[in-house]
């Protein structure tokens, strides 16, 4: 496939502010006072043990949770654009690959704009007519990329985007995030995936969180932040 993302307009000076977010999930702490600044050129990658709180933080950027306590403000020349970790709502149609495309597309392109678009991303000739309900789940996952990729935006939110994904994929979105110029906001189980593409490292614990300018091997290889983890992970000892 052929992954490019390409933003509208640059960001601004203000990118993203979260100001001492916390959210519980049936009765769990999943985010505890979270507060990070968002600079220009920042590509994060969210690490941590607890899925939950990655995906949790993740939709209530994306306004589709409300936190219990705290806040987080967009700038204003920012346009955020969401891959959810679970988007099976988005494919419950009964609409072609062509239509459901479509939907996303510029109002000024037609069919064959839909169509190329589709080819750059494996689905070519007959393959655009399959209906989105019967789409496996990588081809649900090329879908959700298209999409993005005609947002135009300049802030990206990927919570594993590289799951399903086959290896010829993962290195096409792999190399669609380096070179995009803006910010990008993520979680990924594939280490590779995370060295090549972070510059920055949040790890969210139970105990509060890590946040570092660096590149991820440089970041698993550091002592003092290893000790810390660890701490951070056992809780405070009575």
């Amino acid at each position: 496939p052929y992954i490019v993302f390409k933003p509208e307009r640059p960001c601004g000076e203000v990118i993203l502010e979260i100001t001492g977010l916390s959210k519980a999930v049936d009765g769990i702490q999943v985010l505890k006072d979270l507060t990070i600044t968002v600079r220009k050129g920042d590509k994060i990658a969210f690490v941590g043990d607890d899925s939950l709180a990655k995906t949790t933080l993740f939709r209530i950027l994306a306004g589709e949770l409300e936190p219990d306590e705290g806040g987080f403000r967009w700038g204003v020349t920012i346009t955020p654009a969401y891959f959810p970790k679970d988007h099976g709502d988005y494919f419950a149609s009964d609409m072609n690959l062509i239509e459901w495309l479509g939907q996303f597309s510029p109002p000024t392109e037609g069919e064959s704009f839909a169509r190329g678009f589709l080819g750059r991303m494996l689905f070519s000739g007959e393959e655009a007519l399959k209906k989105t309900s019967v789409l496996s789940g990588g081809e649900r996952v090329r879908c959700m990329l298209s999409r993005m990729m005609l947002s135009g935006a300049n802030a990206l939110i990927l919570d594993e985007p590289t799951n399903h994904l086959d290896l010829e994929s993962i290195t096409a979105l792999n190399n669609g995030l380096v070179s995009f110029t803006e910010v990008v906001l993520f979680a990924s189980h594939d280490h590779e995936f995370v060295s090549t593409v972070a510059n920055r490292i949040v790890e969210i614990t139970p105990n509060g969180s890590i946040d570092r300018t660096m590149g991820f091997d440089e970041y698993l290889e550091d002592a003092e932040i290893t000790r810390m983890r660890d701490e951070m992970y056992r809780g405070p000892s009575l």
